[in-house]
């Protein structure tokens, strides 16, 4: 290992040795007792080389698994799919699509609630500040590695009407089941930022504090009022999301080409995409 402090050095072991494939995505690292052992380091040496790492992105840690090697694709989201008048009707919603069709297993923890509207919320749905909305929360997974924290706000009298209010995951997405209920949204307004993960948010997403985040804010509307409003986090080293604007026609053509492979000998310029067919 080269000079500089111990824990550097292990870090810089660990982080060649991932690099070089004798850790793959979802392995499993040794623990700091075993790491420290191993070294012959204390565990607190041994847990600053991994936070190093944590730090990087490189690896996240589970309580239950300990700490984990990340996957370094990069999923792209094409995030006006779930409005395509040709969306084949399925019982899963938009993430879940997304995730089989890039060849990842997506899985979620959820959680739903009535709370008094914030300020913020207030002003996104056009509501009185502090009345009551139903918040519902969805923590996303792509092979059991936290990937993306998700919440969403509606209306009170909507989502009762809806059945949007259930203190359960709707698995076919509230946008089919807004739809189906005669709410369909005929209307969004996207807002796109990226900036540093807050403590709460790199820890829920289990990467380093300071992280790069993109925060996605999208409003919905039908013709008649707001329907909601949904604030998706994810890393921005690992997401990419993309709009398709136009005829079903021509943004079919432009999925043909994109699906082809990327010719030999040429680097994409926007990383490395789990969509099937692409590089």
């Amino acid at each position: 290992m080269a000079d500089g402090p111990r824990y550097q050095r292990i870090a810089d072991l660990l982080r060649e040795e991932i690099r070089a494939g004798k850790w793959e995505p979802g392995d499993r690292l040794p623990s700091h007792n075993e790491l420290a052992e191993q070294m012959q380091v204390s565990i607190t040496t041994a847990r600053n080389a991994i936070q190093l790492l944590v730090a990087e992105n490189l690896v996240y840690t589970a309580t239950s698994r300990g700490t984990i090697v990340r996957s370094q694709g990069v999923l792209e989201s094409v995030v006006t799919n779930h409005i395509r008048p040709d969306r084949p009707k399925a019982a899963h919603d938009i993430f879940s699509e997304i995730a089989r069709a890039a060849g990842r297993e997506p899985s979620k923890q959820f959680s739903a609630r009535m709370e008094p509207a914030s300020p913020e919320v207030a002003h996104w749905l056009g509501v009185e500040c502090d009345e009551w909305v139903v918040s519902r929360t969805i923590m996303q997974y792509l092979d059991n590695e936290p990937w993306s924290w998700e919440v969403s706000f509606y209306p009170r009298d909507l989502a009762e009407a809806t059945g949007i209010d259930a203190p359960h995951d709707i698995p076919e997405g509230t946008t089919r089941r807004l739809a189906e209920r005669g709410y369909a949204e005929t209307a969004h307004r996207d807002i796109v930022g990226a900036r540093p993960a807050t403590a709460e948010e790199a820890a829920l997403l289990g990467v380093g504090p300071g992280t790069i985040l993109l925060d996605h804010l999208r409003i919905g509307a039908n013709r008649q009022r707001i329907t909601r409003v949904t604030r998706h986090r994810s890393t921005a080293a690992r997401n990419r999301l993309a709009y398709e604007l136009g005829d079903s026609e021509g943004t079919d053509i432009i999925r043909k080409t994109l699906s082809a492979p990327f010719p030999p000998g040429n680097s994409h310029s926007f990383g490395n995409s789990l969509l099937p067919g692409s590089s």
